[in-house]
Formats: structure tokens, sequence, C-alpha cells
């Protein structure tokens, strides 16, 4: 299967990951009650898939609008894996969407920005 779609929930975001075209996406709040159960298989698809790959380009978009301490965690590791990925010499864009009104994701996302070194950053605000 070359793609990897979850239906957003109350609790939990939209996952849109698209391993052929390399084009992952995550939108909406996350806070789901179990995070390692939401999470896991996510992280471990898309761990496999990178592990795999020669070269090309990635992009990965988060849009997302609120998330608790324990997705904050799992965030930091998408951008250690995004991270370690382009540092193996794939070309690796991470695009953080926020509502030019919310300040917090703004910051938030500068602030997971900063620990890039090999991936490209792009802090990007949502059309009003």
């Amino acid at each position: 299967m070359s793609t990897l779609k979850i239906a957003a929930t109350e609790r939990s975001p939209h996952v849109d990951f698209d391993f052929a075209a390399n084009r992952f996406h995550l939108r909406g709040e996350s806070y789901p009650e179990d995070v390692p159960a939401f999470y896991g298989p996510v992280l471990e698809r898309l761990t496999n898939h990178l592990k795999g790959l020669e070269g090309g380009r990635v992009e990965f978009d988060f849009e997302l609008i609120y998330f608790n301490s324990s997705s904050a965690k799992v965030i930091m590791r998408l951008f250690d894996l995004l991270d370690q990925t382009a540092e193996n010499g794939v070309k690796v864009v991470v695009n953080w969407l926020y509502d030019p009104e919310d300040d917090n994701m703004e910051e938030l996302g500068g602030e997971f920005g900063e620990e890039l070194r090999n991936a490209e950053f792009h802090l990007k605000p949502t059309a009003t």
C-alpha cells in the first residue's frame, strides 16, 4: 500500500501519507487518549519508508492547531527522523503551516524548526 490515510477525530489529526510521492501531511488537533497506540504504527511505516530512500525529495506538512505534550514528543521524533533522512542525502522540506492569528503555533513551529540541521524548514501562514 503506497498511502496511509487516517481520518481526523476530535482528538487525533488527519494523516495523509503518500509514500509513492514522498508527500506527508498531518492536520488538525493532536491529543489522542493513547498517543503510542495512535502514532506507533504511523511512525513505523514512515520510518521504514524513509530508511529505504536513496536520494530524491520528501515534503512533510505539519498543519496542527493544537497538540498536547505527549504529541509534542512525537513531533520531535518526526523532526529528528526527517533531519536524519536529510543527513543521509535525501532533500527534505518541512513546512509548518499555522493560522497567522495563532502566535503560539507560529512560535512552536519556529522552535521545532531551529532543531533541524539538515532539512529545509519553512514557517508558512495559512490563508485566513
